[in-house]
């Protein structure tokens, strides 16, 4: 069985492959990445030219973008279950909220974060739309939970219940019940509980460091 590596800084979305290793419950191990020169060292852009982290080697194999990370290890460790079955119609739902959070959500929340101009002259051409949209649709897309693709939890709900906790923890997304329902249902799941405690003490040496 190839290794799994995962590339990855404790305040990164590598904290999002870091949940999923743990749902998955399979081997690997970490390199801790610093901003700046690590990160944009000659082999780490080997492996990533954006030199951004997560990045994720399986044997010979890189994965990069955590979306795409997320996507991959729930097909490759199928038995797993982290994935609806390919012919299902929640596996359609499964794809459509991964790459909606990936795209207009995370477009929407860094404009409102830095305060980008978002309003009817551009918002048919940016990939979000208007800000309010974006998260009515989400809020829509949890009715008929308890997850992201109704009964069964899957890799997009880590990915999707990620960037929701970090927008309620940095104000871009709005505290609704649904979304706050949401993630205190992920938030108790011992996979959850596990990569924060391991991420917190990663984050803890780096800063002693």
């Amino acid at each position: 069985m190839h290794e799994l590596t995962l590339y990855t800084n404790p305040n990164s979305r590598g904290r999002i492959v870091r949940w999923l290793l743990e749902e998955l419950g399979v081997p690997y191990q970490v390199k801790l990445l610093q901003y700046g020169g690590d990160m944009k060292s000659a082999d780490f852009l080997a492996l990533n030219p954006m030199g951004k982290v997560p990045a994720l080697t399986h044997g010979n194999v890189v994965v990069t973008e955590a979306a795409a990370i997320c996507a991959y290890l729930a097909d490759h460790f199928a038995d797993k279950q982290l994935a609806p079955d390919p012919q299902s119609p929640e596996r359609a739902a499964y794809y459509r909220w991964l790459f909606f959070v990936a795209g207009p959500l995370e477009m929407a929340t860094s404009a409102k974060a830095y305060d980008w101009r978002i309003d009817a002259d551009n918002a048919p051409a940016v990939g979000s739309g208007f800000y309010q949209d974006t998260i009515n649709t989400l809020e829509t897309a949890l009715a008929n939970g308890p997850y992201i693709c109704g009964e069964q939890f899957t890799a997009a709900d880590v990915y999707v219940g990620s960037h929701i906790m970090w927008g309620l923890m940095f104000k871009t997304i709005e505290p609704l019940p649904a979304f706050l329902d949401y993630t205190e249902r992920l938030n108790a799941r011992p996979a959850a509980i596990r990569a924060n405690q391991l991420d917190d003490a990663l984050l803890e040496k780096t800063t002693q460091g």
